[in-house]
């Protein structure tokens, strides 16, 4: 701990330490032209981004069409009043085929507050309806010109108890981290809206899935990043860190992808596609799964890295430069330690089912290793992760070049003004 005396030589009585405000010691540490030079960096990426944008904006043309893919897109909401069994319809009773029967109340769409009747074939993959459940159901034309639609079982209603779950997660957020927890949550419901305004849309419109996921990544790492850590030089030591982590990634990911020669049709999503003639490049789309996937885990990364520097610095304004950045990159190999199977435990959690497949199957781990749908997870894994390595390295040598560029000078002690004794 360091002690402050107040005076000249003859004084001896010490003061209380304290901490510097953070804003004036971010004013301290990074001078203008740094912040000039992180601010024009920072303007220029985002040009860039706002550039890519425009160009790669979604039209709305040549899309797939729902129906070829056998995609309901008209959905609305019902209650379960009634249900009974019988025969399927087609079947006679001696035939031992049942169905469920259900009678509805259709919540929404054109014939709101009307019944109608669904029949649902009895199996697993079927739900097992009572009186009063919420449920999703899709509509098509029957057959005649004055017969009105037809209904068909879609889902269960899940949107009151996720709208739930989300309320609880923003009020826990909220309460632990306060204004910064709320422009969190801005920057996580800006993702989404870039994803679904412009990523997505992009990418079935035809556009290059790489260029797409490249410029979308960098549009919510610039929302993400500065609604929840404000505009400031280390955010911007982040963002760049971050950016320049996601670019190599991307070349890793297409120069793997490449090697490996992925088809992009191992799931049963990707032939849905292939069906229905979009022009969607679906080995592009790997890649870009990869770049979205890896942003999340980078950032936040980033994030750490750039505070430990900034950190390391208050505590210590003179610590040299290569020993502010082997501080800074111990920091960052404790982080990796703990986070390195990150990825692969989210892209396994996600593929359970699978896995599960391949267990019972009894094939050997370089047999199942080797088909696509795996194969695709590993490359996903590893050069997500190489990437989030990858980060920790260039955030920390960019912090600490940052800060090292202002120089802590202290002026010559006089009487009355405070002097830090040795340690």
């Amino acid at each position: 701990m360091r002690a402050w005396a107040v005076g000249g030589p003859q004084n001896g009585v010490v003061a209380h330490p304290h901490l510097p405000d953070p804003s004036a010691h971010d004013a301290l540490a990074v001078p203008a032209a740094t912040r000039r030079w992180l601010a024009v960096t920072a303007i220029s990426l985002g040009v860039l981004t706002l550039i890519g944008a425009a160009l790669l904006r979604p039209t709305g043309d040549d899309r797939p069409d729902p129906e070829q893919l056998g995609l309901a897109s008209e959905l609305y909401d019902a209650t379960v009043s009634d249900t009974d069994q019988g025969p399927c319809s087609g079947t006679r009773p001696s035939e031992g085929v049942p169905c469920d029967y259900v009678t509805i109340e259709l919540q929404s769409g054109p014939d709101e507050g009307d019944a109608a009747r669904l029949e649902i074939a009895l199996g697993a993959a079927n739900p097992n309806l009572s009186a009063g459940d919420k449920i999703v159901v899709s509509a098509g034309e029957t057959g005649g010109s004055t017969a009105g639609p037809s209904y068909q079982f879609a889902d269960r209603q899940r949107r009151p108890v996720l709208l739930g779950l989300a309320v609880l997660f923003a009020i826990i957020v909220v309460m632990l981290a306060r204004l910064r927890g709320l422009a969190a949550l801005g920057g996580l419901v800006g993702s989404v809206v870039v994803l679904l305004t412009f990523a997505l849309p992009a990418i079935l419109d035809g556009r290059p899935p790489v260029l797409v996921a490249i410029v979308a990544a960098s549009a919510i790492a610039y929302l993400a990043l500065y609604l929840a850590h404000g505009l400031t030089p280390m955010t911007t030591v982040a963002l760049i860190g971050t950016l320049a982590a996601l670019a190599l990634t991307a070349v890793l990911a297409a120069a793997f992808v490449a090697l490996v020669q992925f088809s992009g049709l191992a799931t049963e999503e990707a032939l849905f596609l292939e069906a229905a003639g979009g022009g969607i490049d679906l080995q592009g789309l790997i890649l870009a799964g990869v770049v979205i996937g890896a942003l999340g885990a980078i950032d936040d990364m980033t994030v750490t890295q750039a505070s430990a520097i900034w950190e390391l610095r208050a505590a210590d304004p003179d610590m040299p430069f290569a020993q502010l950045y082997a501080s800074g990159l111990r920091i960052g190999r404790d982080h990796v330690a703990s986070t390195v199977n990150t990825l692969l435990l989210a892209y396994a959690g996600a593929s359970m089912p699978l896995l599960l497949l391949f267990v019972i199957s009894a094939q050997s781990l370089g047999t199942v290793a080797n088909s696509e749908v795996v194969a695709v997870e590993i490359v996903r894994t590893l050069v997500g992760s190489i990437g989030l390595v990858s980060a920790v390295p260039l955030t920390t040598w960019l912090a600490a070049r940052v800060l090292r560029r202002g120089e802590h000078h202290e002026a010559p002690a006089e009487p009355g003004i405070a002097k830090r004794l040795p340690e």
